[in-house]
């Protein structure tokens, strides 16, 4: 059926024109995955996490989060190894499953990436309020928050300004991009190794009594809830055609970034909760309040630099997603091929970067996104078990093609992924199903009016 024509192994050579610099090592990946990965998820949601769902077992959620992360980014990585193109889990399924699961993965990865770097730049709104309230400074109520007329706010402006201000950035080239990473990386890491290092002291046994106050099924359903922690290592698959050696670099970057922020997030949680009762961490700021709670003051002002700063990387890494996604979509001619046009000085897709950060700065400016972070686990989740059920697939298909890395024990692996991701998602709540199910029919009836028609398979027939 044409509906499952598949893009060939061997693709067309590009055309120097539209060819993306080669400036990132592993070195640049592997700051790119903690940038993306630490963020949102250890600042803000961790409390909600632990008085909602898991209590002190929060760890174990975390762990859980992590084991079905680890899964994936096997599965990840050999894909970025034997096809290092840029559109990461698109341009997986386009050759393992065909032209329309590639392009409901297309559009369930734009959700992903677009509601995400909303819902962060909100909470980076809100964090940098907060430093600016400190000094003195306060901005106009009509300016502090999107639209919600019982409360005044119209227009979250500091929201709007530091998207617009990483889509220059972006634009700017790859390497800028990766230095500046570098440096918030390394201010946001000392900032967490702050914490554990000062609040280790503070640590109460007592609070982790009971354990496991909501039972295994709480355990999951904060796993479900810190998910969100983990979104962003995919995005470097992404990157995959400024990468200077993808086969080798790829995997090293995946892997290696995800080791070192589950780590983190493992030892994070057993000091937040052991510092503060999990009852009272249902909080916005939960790794700043710890500090507070035991009069650490000026420590939680340093987290919440750090907490700008974690936040500030993570909209990095989602918007160059975001922006090389639509590169790689409108290249195949799933969407208007003016999005792949690449810049002759700066080798970046600057339309489709300008694109990204236009639209998301008004959706997060204007429009109230506090409900909306599950539909980004829910749409990585998706991404995540497609992927792996696509090394299977192609490890049938294509027994003999060169693989740089290879997952191992197939088909078990890809399968143990498969199902974690699965079962993750059977415990997001109906709003997150709906909202997710309806956001993939308008992608259908895009799909139908315009990409199927405009598609460089149907133009070759």
């Amino acid at each position: 059926m044409e509906l499952f024509r598949k893009k060939p192994l061997a693709a067309p050579a590009i055309a120097e024109a539209d060819k993306l610099s080669k400036t990132l090592g592993a070195l640049d990946l592997t700051t790119l995955g903690v940038g993306a990965i630490i963020g949102t998820g250890i600042f803000v949601m961790t409390g909600v996490a632990a008085a909602e769902h898991a209590g002190p077992a929060l760890v174990l959620s975390f762990v859980l989060a992590g084991i079905a992360c680890v899964l994936s980014a096997l599965c990840y990585s050999e894909f970025a190894s034997t096809l290092p193109v840029s559109g990461s889990a698109y341009a997986y399924s386009y050759v393992a499953f065909g032209e329309l699961l590639a392009w409901i993965l297309g559009w369930d990865l734009v959700l992903e990436y677009g509601v995400a770097a909303a819902a962060v730049s909100s909470g980076w709104s809100g964090y940098f309020q907060g430093l600016l309230d400190g000094f003195g400074l306060h901005l106009p109520t009509a300016l502090s928050g999107a639209y919600n007329a019982d409360k005044g706010t119209f227009i979250n402006l500091p929201a709007i300004v530091i998207i617009l201000l990483i889509s220059f950035l972006l634009s700017r080239g790859a390497k800028e991009t990766a230095r500046f990473n570098a440096i918030m990386v390394v201010i946001k890491l000392s900032v967490v190794l702050l914490f554990i290092v000062t609040g280790i002291f503070y640590v109460k046994p007592e609070n982790w009594t009971p354990f496991m106050p909501f039972g295994f099924h709480g355990v999951v359903n904060g796993a479900a809830t810190v998910f969100f922690a983990y979104i962003g290592f995919d995005a470097l698959s992404t990157a995959a055609e400024e990468v200077k050696n993808p086969q080798r670099d790829l995997p090293i970057g995946i892997i290696s970034s995800l080791a070192i922020c589950t780590v983190l997030y493992i030892v994070v949680s057993l000091v937040l909760t052991g510092i503060v009762p999990y009852q009272k961490l249902n909080v916005s700021d939960p790794v700043s309040f710890a500090l507070r709670f035991v009069d650490q003051n000026m420590i939680a002002g340093l987290i919440s630099v750090g907490a700008i700063a974690g936040m500030t990387t993570v909209l990095l890494v989602l918007l160059f997603g975001q922006s090389r996604l639509l590169f790689a979509i409108s290249r195949d001619g799933l969407l208007p091929q003016a999005l792949s046009k690449v810049n002759a000085k700066t080798h970046t897709p600057v339309r489709s970067t300008w694109m990204v950060g236009g639209i998301i700065a008004l959706l997060t400016g204007f429009v109230p996104l506090d409900r909306l972070a599950n539909l980004t686990s829910i749409g990585t989740l998706f991404a995540f078990l497609v992927v792996s059920l696509g090394v299977i697939v192609l490890r049938y298909t294509h027994p003999n093609l060169k693989r740089s890395f290879k997952v191992p024990w197939v088909p078990l692996i890809p399968l143990l992924s498969a199902a974690a991701c699965g079962y993750l998602m059977y415990n997001l709540g109906k709003e997150t199903w709906t909202g997710f199910i309806v956001w993939l029919i308008f992608g259908l009836v895009i799909y139908g009016f315009y990409g199927y028609k405009s598609s460089n398979l149907n133009k070759k027939k």
